[in-house]
C-alpha cells in the first residue's frame, strides 16, 4: 500500500513564495545588486526594469534608485 503524505496548503504557498523570492534575489545579484540589498528589495522592485536599465549601460546602484 502506498503512503500519501498530505502537506497543508499554507506550507506549499510559503515554499513557493520562498522559491520565487530566492529566484528574484538571484536575478538582482546577477545584475550587480549586492545580495543583502537584493534580498531586502526582491519583493519591492521589478527586476525587469532594472535589467533594462543595466543593459543600456546604467550602473546597477543607479538603476535601483531609479526604479525605487
Amino acid at each position: 500500500m502506498e503512503v500519501i503524505l498530505m502537506i497543508p496548503a499554507h506550507e506549499i504557498i510559503h515554499d513557493e513564495h520562498s522559491l520565487v523570492h530566492e529566484w528574484r534575489v538571484g536575478q538582482l545579484t546577477r545584475l550587480g545588486i549586492p545580495e543583502p540589498l537584493a534580498d531586502a528589495l526582491a519583493a519591492r522592485v521589478d527586476w525587469h526594469q532594472i535589467a533594462a536599465l543595466v543593459q543600456r549601460g546604467c550602473p546597477p546602484w543607479l538603476a535601483l534608485r531609479i526604479v525605487l
